[in-house]
């Protein structure tokens, strides 16, 4: 794959000129280092395009988000109770994609408001479970219409058609990666 030198790095808005110079050259003119790698270009690789995706995306979401005094993680947190009865706090995370030092923090967040309510499992006394609160499903039902709108919006800017194409196509490649073993991972 071909490698990129700074200009197109710099072009492309992923290297800034406060980052090192290149040995040897002064003025006005010096090029920025760029370290060559035997890889496909940064701005190309799929983490960074996903990540760059979701940033152009949240970047919507946020603000009425925080007008609701909601983080990102709680946002979603309350999203994934609203469409359950209860779940168990490990599942929890896992549906969230949070780490449990951080839903343990963001679940104490959250109850203390009163939008969750916690209990520990019946089967199992050392699991706790979760549910969202009538206050807590008020409050998605005051951040909902903004929510809606911000989606129209993007689904009228992108298209309703490559929208879903695109969620159908993220969740095969999700299902196709989960049956592949990471590079490292023990059985």
């Amino acid at each position: 794959m071909p490698w990129c030198d700074s200009r197109q790095l710099l072009m492309a808005g992923r290297l800034t000129m406060a980052q090192k110079k290149s040995p040897g050259t002064a003025g006005p003119k010096a090029e920025t280092a760029v370290r060559r790698v035997p890889m496909r270009e940064f701005s190309r690789s799929l983490p960074m395009s996903l990540l760059r995706a979701r940033e152009a995306v949240m970047r919507h979401f946020r603000p009425s988000l925080r007008n609701h005094g909601l983080t990102e993680q709680q946002w979603r947190i309350l999203r994934a109770l609203a469409s359950i009865d209860a779940i168990e706090v490990t599942e929890l995370a896992h549906v969230a994609f949070l780490l449990g030092p951080s839903l343990s923090r963001i679940l104490r967040d959250l109850e203390a408001r009163h939008l969750i309510e916690r209990r520990v499992a019946k089967a199992d006394l050392r699991r706790g479970v979760v549910s969202i609160s009538a206050k807590g499903l008020k409050l998605i039902e005051a951040v909902a219409p903004s929510s809606e709108a911000i989606y129209d919006a993007i689904t009228r800017r992108y298209g309703a058609r490559k929208l879903a194409e695109l969620q159908d196509m993220l969740g095969a490649l999700e299902a196709s990666l989960s049956e592949l073993r990471a590079v490292g991972e023990v059985e």
